[in-house]
């Protein structure tokens, strides 16, 4: 077995083995926020393999993922990191980590993903989402302070993304509509609208108990009536029915394009009261 050469005094590195999954899935909940679901073996067996129901394109780009632990004196696993390289463009990418609070941990796994990646032209971590969350692209910095300060001491420079929002059902006091449904890859496809023409539309999943609203859009000849906030209103309720006890939803909210402006998507959920759980960022080096 390959051993890499301990950071700092007890602190040692080395492939991950099937014999380190209860405490890696122990590491890795240890970590889950409000609205993701609790990782399980087959769960974790998809993101050692580097595969995601979720941007499933993308992981498909990538060469197979490595994982390494890092271990203590007593040969506890502290830590776990997943890379990867992009054969197209030779990227290295820092895939998933987690060492809890640990900032000596954290600090040990981003340099030696580094060292792992050194060939690679650049690198980039937290980019899209793996088969451990539902959806959670890029890391949450409020909850992951650790891993954020390791990051950022290595030279990353870090990029806000998303918004990530979340609040429990049902939910009362919003206006609905007629909803045509159909079936969609990422749960169901809702629209509504006039005269054969959609207006309004709504796409959401279901994992569990926890719904997700992916998409919400309103053309924009039907803005201003309302019927963002009654697709809304519709979507929650579809996903009421199915057994949903809460929901989540990622606003990218940080483009600075004012063609992608989510100020007013942002008071519609608030208003609806969705509360923002964490924001998500990417690095890049």
């Amino acid at each position: 077995m390959v051993t890499f050469m301990p950071l700092v005094p007890g602190l040692a590195l080395r492939p991950y083995t099937d014999q380190d999954r209860s405490t890696v899935l122990d590491l890795i909940n240890a970590d889950r926020l409000h609205g993701q679901p609790l990782v399980d073996r087959p769960m974790l067996a998809d993101a050692l393999a580097g595969r995601s129901r979720i941007d499933a394109g993308w992981w498909e780009e990538l060469d197979p993922p490595v994982t390494t632990v890092a271990t203590g004196s007593s040969g506890t696993v502290l830590g776990v990191v997943s890379c990867a390289v992009r054969p197209q463009d030779g990227t290295g990418l820092i895939l998933w980590m987690h060492c809890g609070k640990s900032t000596v941990v954290a600090r040990a796994l981003v340099h030696h993903a580094l060292t792992a990646l050194a060939d690679c032209r650049k690198w980039e971590a937290y980019q899209f989402a793996s088969a451990l969350t539902l959806g959670l692209e890029g890391l949450p910095v409020a909850h992951r302070p650790a891993v954020h300060a390791a990051l950022t001491g290595q030279g990353f420079t870090a990029r806000d993304e998303w918004r990530y929002m979340r609040r429990t059902l049902p939910a009362s006091g919003l206006p609905s509509l007629e909803t045509g449904v159909e079936p969609v890859a990422e749960g169901w496809r809702l629209t509504a609208g006039e005269k054969d023409r959609v207006e309004a539309e709504a796409t959401v999943g279901l994992s569990g108990t926890t719904g997700v609203l992916w998409w919400i859009g309103v053309e924009q000849a039907a803005r201003g009536r309302g019927l963002g906030r009654a697709m809304l209103g519709s979507a929650l309720d579809f996903l009421s029915a199915r057994g949903a006890n809460e929901v989540i939803l990622y606003v990218d909210d940080a483009s600075g394009d004012p063609e992608q402006d989510r100020t007013a998507a942002n008071a519609l959920y608030e208003s609806a009261g969705f509360v923002q759980v964490d924001r998500l960022f990417s690095y890049q080096r």
